[in-house]
């Protein structure tokens, strides 16, 4: 199994991540944040990486650092559980409906990481979740975890269903990159020999 452990404490937040990307998609989610936890709860189901979060965080000034804290363990435990990336398919891609919204996702877990974030939202809050949060949370995923990512949103109107289909679409494809290609189970995915950083 390839499976990733990380505890990150600082006088802000303390939070602890385990993952498994050779799961069935449990998972056992607690932030805080109601809604990142809907979020990561999507993540983990559609992605079938089994995924425990315990996070506590300063809560009382806002839900920056719990957010951003949560994205960087999680992107750590990934990139962990990767270890030299021998043998996955690398890339992965989706397009993900919601209702009247459509938002396409692109990944290279090459080690490499960077943010494409072609989102937008007509409200500043979701639930009690600043919106503005949620780019963060994909910024401090991607650059952890060692993943090109690109996210753009179509278009949608509803801001749930907006960045609901963000976090599915990123689970279907870790879902595929993660995914060992039989056909070269025993190679790293790279002319150069290696995607390790």
């Amino acid at each position: 199994m390839r499976e990733g452990s990380v505890t990150r404490k600082t006088k802000e937040t303390s939070i602890e991540v385990r993952v498994n990307l050779d799961g069935t998609g449990t998972y056992d989610v607690s932030t805080g944040i109601g809604f990142l936890d809907h979020m990561l709860e999507q993540l983990s189901r559609h992605s079938l990486i089994d995924l425990y979060v315990r996070a506590e965080g300063d809560l009382h000034i806002d839900f920056h650092h719990t957010t951003e804290d949560t994205g960087i363990a999680l992107g750590q435990a990934v990139d962990q559980a990767l270890g030299d990336r021998g043998g996955i398919t690398r890339f992965g891609s989706s397009y993900v409906p919601m209702d009247e919204t459509l938002s396409r996702i692109a990944l290279d877990i090459s080690a490499r990481p960077y943010l494409i974030w072609r989102v937008g939202f007509s409200k500043p809050k979701l639930g009690d979740m600043d919106t503005e949060l949620f780019k963060e949370w994909f910024q401090a995923f991607a650059q952890a975890a060692g993943i090109t990512l690109h996210i753009e949103n179509l278009y949608g109107e509803n801001n749930h269903h907006i960045i609901e289909s963000c976090f599915k679409g990123l689970a279907r494809s870790l879902r595929v990159a993660v995914t060992i290609d039989p056909r070269s189970s025993n190679s790293v995915p790279s002319t150069k020999g290696t995607l390790g950083g």
